[in-house]
């Protein structure tokens, strides 16, 4: 509940409980306790009112990352972030669904609804992502199979789901490639494990959701609402759109049609 209102994270929250910072009708709170109508929270020291956050319509940003950006909310070494570049929420936080590294840019999508970006980086979901990546090096057919059909690298096996050849000149050479899982790097460990450099990096697609060509690094776009109950929708999650019921109407020909 509480990370669905875009508190914080899952793990988050979890570290919270166990540590005794959130307080329910004024006791410790435990992992696997449920809230209900007219409890009282305490998180971290301050009330936290469950109605106030739960009533916020679910919001969606794309956001065009530009390499150089951290996905992070502070930086030690003082990059910039992207929550900087990003709307400021009167009730709640943006939450981040997965992460691109510094050196890789394009979508990356930001959401108020921390349940929502839970199920969209869940591995069981297995949703695909799609990247324009450019490469140095020989590649054959060989390759490109080997690629496709999987190879081990230090967390276990990968492999992409597809790759399209997206033309270019000389030794750097465009591909298309799609894949069904977010681990850290993946896309460049793979090519890296076929002795390639990868040059460019841009995810250009998650799930449904395609990065829009106007959109310009370093700004975003919001979801319309039938994009954002598809998003919804496909994790599980029931619309938040009231859905219109269609009305039976008697035409003057005698016949009954749906509007």
């Amino acid at each position: 509940m509480l990370a669905h209102a875009g508190l914080a994270s899952r793990r988050e929250i979890e570290t919270w409980i166990e540590n005794g910072e959130v307080l329910l009708n004024g006791n410790p709170a435990k992992l696997g306790d449920r809230w209900k109508e007219g409890d009282r929270l305490t998180v971290r020291g301050r009330p936290f009112n469950v109605e106030k956050r739960h009533s916020q319509e679910t919001r969606v940003l794309a956001y065009h990352k530009p390499t150089g950006e951290v996905v992070t909310r502070r930086d030690p070494e003082g990059r910039p972030t992207i929550f900087t570049q990003l709307p400021r929420l009167e009730i709640g936080r943006w939450i981040n669904v997965g992460r691109l590294d510094i050196n890789t840019q394009g979508l990356l999508l930001v959401t108020n609804n921390g349940d929502l970006a839970h199920k969209l980086m869940h591995p069981s979901q297995e949703i695909e992502r799609e990247y324009a990546v450019r490469v140095l090096g020989n590649i054959g057919d060989d390759m490109l199979e080997r690629l496709k059909q999987g190879v081990e690298l230090d967390d276990g096996p990968a492999h992409f789901n597809s790759i399209a050849d997206a033309g270019g000149e000389g030794a750097n050479h465009w591909y298309h490639v799609t894949l069904s899982e977010g681990r850290n790097r993946i896309v460049r460990r793979l090519w890296e494990s076929q002795n390639v450099a990868v040059s460019r990096l841009i995810r250009i697609r998650f799930g449904n959701i395609i990065l829009p060509p106007h959109i310009k690094a370093r700004t975003y776009t919001e979801l319309t609402p039938e994009e954002r109950d598809k998003l919804l929708v496909m994790v599980g999650l029931p619309p938040e759109t009231p859905q219109r019921k269609a009305v039976r109407v008697h035409m003057s020909d005698g016949r009954w049609r749906d509007k």
